[in-house]
């Protein structure tokens, strides 16, 4: 066994190698959940999708289920600075929650089988990874922001936020369309500035 430090070179390959082949083991699985749906997909169909050898796949993930939150993780790193933005630039409690629920729905419609599931494989969202906690500490400290300089009224902003994550990430699941996300969306404003009267009446 060669025990010999590795050089820079050597270490930077490395690097560079376990990078791309998790993003091969990525990019596969978000071709075959999309073809197949999550419940019909195993792991070996992951991996004849891709180049690698069938123990690499492991060398990077112990199931399918953690390839599929890596898929979200990603969704949710990129969505959250312009949700940042959006929020940060609303006026009102409308402009807040407009920013917040359409930016994210809208998210959720283009990542497709990266956000949700196909309704064949009901798989549960882990909300415990850093870049959902991330999110979600961010959005509570847009909400405080904007209770601080008027934009939403003084509310409890941790169960706001609360209402907010779960809500969002419920709707988020099985958008059939850009239509589809925008009634979602508006709904979900009507439904946090007015609650049921806001909403009751509407076509289902």
């Amino acid at each position: 066994m060669d025990d010999s430090p590795r050089s820079p070179a050597d270490t930077g390959r490395r690097a560079r190698t376990k990078s791309q082949n998790r993003e091969l083991i990525l990019e596969a699985a978000r071709r075959v959940f999309s073809e197949m749906g999550f419940a019909a997909v195993t792991v070996r169909d992951v991996i004849r999708a891709t180049p690698l050898a069938s123990g690499t796949f492991y060398n990077y993930f112990k199931s399918k289920e953690e390839v599929y939150q890596a898929l979200r993780d990603e969704v949710a790193l990129a969505v959250r600075p312009r949700l940042r933005v959006a929020r940060r630039a609303a006026d009102t409690p409308e402009e807040f929650m407009a920013a917040s629920f359409g930016g994210f729905l809208e998210a959720a419609l283009a990542e497709g089988p990266r956000f949700s599931p196909r309704p064949d494989g009901a798989l549960r969202f882990r909300m415990d990874t850093p870049e959902v906690l991330a999110g979600i500490a961010e959005l509570r400290a847009d909400i405080e922001d904007a209770m601080a300089r008027g934009a939403l009224p003084p509310l409890d902003a941790g169960r706001l936020t609360a209402a907010m994550v779960g809500l969002g990430f419920e709707l988020a699941g099985g958008l059939q369309g850009p239509d589809d996300a925008a009634a979602a969306a508006d709904f979900a404003v009507r439904l946090m500035l007015g609650g049921l009267d806001a909403v009751s009446g509407e076509p289902g």
